[in-house]
């Protein structure tokens, strides 16, 4: 099992993509709450993040808040691939806490990309890659109970909750904050019963 929370950063050239972004980059700090992406607007930038956490955030219809994917560490962000496109986000992507973040323009990356052949080998091999970790968790969502969900999620990242509220882990679990808690209660209910019997 992968010690990544994004699956995807073990099997790309993820030095390239550092190397790339600080050096051509502009370190921006973002404050905890502000948007690097907005919906509805193309992404202007693809960053390495120094430090901080954001989150992915789509909203349905009534404004209710979905968090579809979390960020932290050394980590890339950016609304990939669309941003190299043009394509106006269907999300927004949001510092969860005050943010680090080197940026380099989504022109700048599509114009290496039209002209190093290399370069245009990496963007696609990452393409590929964010893709397979998006179609596990959607696999998941519909093969893994919630306990199960939630126990793969705190074995790999126990130190989740420092980072991020119990509100937005829910939500990245597709449950309500109360099922959460629920979860966390028989988690510490079953530790202290293999504690007794151990």
């Amino acid at each position: 099992m992968s010690d990544n929370f994004n699956t995807y950063i073990e099997h790309i050239d993820f030095e390239a993509w550092r190397e790339f972004c600080v050096s051509k980059g502009t370190l921006r700090h973002f404050a905890k709450g502000e948007e690097f992406v907005s919906i509805g607007k193309v992404g202007r930038y693809i960053g390495f993040i120094q430090s901080g956490t954001l989150k992915y955030v789509a909203r349905s219809a009534d404004g209710t808040e979905h968090v579809m994917g979390l960020v932290f560490g050394e980590g890339l962000v950016a609304d990939w691939p669309f941003c190299l496109y043009g394509k106006e986000a269907k999300l927004s992507i949001v510092a969860a806490t005050d943010c680090e973040i080197y940026c380099v323009s989504s022109e700048e990356v599509k114009k290496r990309m039209d002209n190093d052949p290399k370069f245009r080998d990496v963007i696609m091999h990452s393409t590929e890659e964010v893709y397979t970790t998006v179609y596990d968790r959607y696999v998941d969502l519909y093969v893994k109970t919630p306990q199960q969900r939630y126990d793969d999620l705190i074995n790999r990242h126990p130190d989740l909750f420092d980072l991020f509220s119990l509100k937005d882990i829910a939500s990245f679990l597709n449950i309500t904050p109360t099922h959460l808690s629920r979860l966390r209660i028989n988690n510490k209910s079953r530790e202290g019963l293999s504690n007794f019997h151990g």
